[in-house]
């Protein structure tokens, strides 16, 4: 049996792939454990600088594995046991300080949905499909959709989402603040590969610091984020990147960033 879920970190990127394409990616128990184990392995990945999310074949992730539920015999205790999984590896997933790209095709669906709402930055295919899913099946959002989508598309669109299983093309999607770039089907490997190999190749610590100061802002006043924008600025400003690209700019010249 192949590995439902397979990692390959290189030069910087942990490249995070599910792999049941025969089962349009979907999440059953066996691949939620092994999720979980590929985002803490990539979390803790020494000179980490990106990480990639993808789905094998045609489909990035069709959500839950509906058919596995219905044959367990315990629907609740099933749930249970993914969720045991998947949100821990949701939440090491939030905590990553690196860009975490999701890039998508085919569809993404429930859980797989739930992943795109958590990716910092989402490429999609022309092609693709957008919907949540849960109450279809009598079921509700997880996997941290709930906490994501209000924050991305706005508390109305995604209570709408949640209700109607409206599918949302991928130009839909964009425009709702869900997909940051949409590109034609035959380009979106390509383009996502050279988009993770210009973010790895970025300031590290700079991306962190944007990543924590962008996510504390909406339970945050004004007056503590200038503070907190002021720390990390100084923080910045004294590691090598910080010096390395002011520099450049300042010598016209391409900056040449070490993480650090």
């Amino acid at each position: 049996m192949a590995e439902p879920v397979l990692l390959a970190i290189d030069e910087g990127v942990a490249r995070i792939t599910l792999n049941r394409p025969e089962a349009a990616n979907a999440i059953d128990v066996h691949l939620a454990r092994a999720l979980e184990r590929a985002v803490h392995r990539a979390a803790e990945a020494d000179g980490l600088r990106a990480v990639l999310l993808t789905g094998a074949g045609e489909r990035f992730c069709g959500g839950g594995d509906v058919r596995a539920f219905a044959e367990s015999g315990d629907l609740a205790g099933t749930l249970d046991e993914i969720l045991a999984s998947l949100h821990p590896a949701i939440a090491t997933l939030a905590e990553i300080e690196v860009p975490v790209v999701a890039s998508v095709q085919g569809s993404a669906a429930g859980a797989g949905l739930a992943l795109v709402a958590g990716a910092d930055l989402v490429l999609a295919a022309y092609s693709a499909k957008f919907v949540m899913a849960y109450t279809g099946i009598g079921l509700v959002p997880d996997g941290g959709s709930t906490w994501y989508l209000p924050r991305v598309v706005g508390p109305r669109r995604a209570l709408e989402l949640a209700l109607t299983n409206w599918v949302l093309s991928a130009d839909e999607a964009h425009e709702w603040g869900l997909v940051t770039r949409v590109l034609p089907d035959s380009d979106l490997s390509e383009k996502t590969e050279a988009f993770v190999a210009q973010l790895a190749a970025g300031p590290t610590r700079a991306y962190a610091a944007a990543k924590r100061l962008l996510r504390s802002s909406p339970s945050t006043s004004l007056e503590n984020q200038l503070a907190l924008e002021a720390t990390e600025m100084s923080a910045v400003g004294a590691t090598d990147d910080g010096i390395e690209g002011v520099r450049a700019f300042a010598e016209k010249r391409q900056p040449r960033f070490a993480g650090s």
